[in-house]
């Protein structure tokens, strides 16, 4: 085998070493692409499932929103139907009050009457 011969083999294997290496290379790179697309399938899928825990979270969220307005509601609607029964209360204790003092003051006025009528006999008499 001559040189040139010798040459020629070398550029052949060389050339078909590239050639295996690129094919090699493009073979890495389609698995790369696989795993980068798996991957991305694996973290859309995660995203869906993190957006529907927060749905579900924010719905019930707001349901335990909803319970405590009703329940502040209701408190309040008790707190203002006391307060209705104890102003209540505080005005038939002031009307009572009222009558009480109405009756002691024209209890009163009848014995002061009274007490003038005999005064008023007596100063008669003495005055006989």
């Amino acid at each position: 085998m001559s040189f040139i011969d010798k040459i020629k083999d070398a550029g052949e294997d060389i050339k078909d070493a590239f050639a295996e290496g690129a094919h090699d290379l493009a073979e890495k790179a389609e698995d790369l692409k696989d795993a980068v697309a798996e991957k991305a399938g694996e973290v859309a899928d995660k995203a869906g499932e993190m957006k529907d825990a927060a749905a579900e979270k924010a719905a019930d969220l707001k349901e335990a929103a909803a319970e405590k307005a009703g329940e502040a509601k209701e408190a309040a609607a008790d707190k203002a139907d006391d307060l209705k029964k104890a102003a209540g209360d505080a005005a038939d204790k002031a009307k009572d009050a009222a009558a009480d003092a109405k009756a002691a003051v024209a209890e009163k006025a009848g014995e002061a009457k009274q007490a003038a009528e005999d005064a008023a006999e007596k100063a008669k008499d003495a005055a006989k």
